[in-house]
């Protein structure tokens, strides 16, 4: 599902216009954006978690030249999904 049919699936589930529904993911997903750069951690409970982990510096190895080289240290978006959500996603028999 893209972006798009991600706002038609909205607009239908909720009667609200396509453009109201753009305005509001748009919002979210911002928001979400917002907090993360800042540091904090997104928890929308039965959904999930949004934070950001650190990873540490590191060695890696270029595929063609097979060269070693220095990967940086950098901070990296994770999502972990909720207990809820684990559970919809796995019900037997249904899609």
């Amino acid at each position: 599902m893209n972006k798009s049919e991600l706002i038609n699936a909205m607009s239908t589930a909720s009667g609200l216009s396509k453009k109201n529904c753009s305005v509001a993911l748009d919002a979210y997903v911002g928001t979400i954006e917002n907090a993360l750069k800042s540091g904090e951690k997104v928890v929308i409970v039965g959904f999930g978690t949004f934070a950001v982990k650190n990873r540490a510096a590191r060695k890696g190895r270029n595929p063609q030249t097979k060269k070693e080289i220095k990967i940086p240290a950098s901070k990296a978006p994770v999502f972990k999904a909720g207990k809820s959500l684990k559970m919809k996603v796995n019900v037997k028999g249904k899609k």
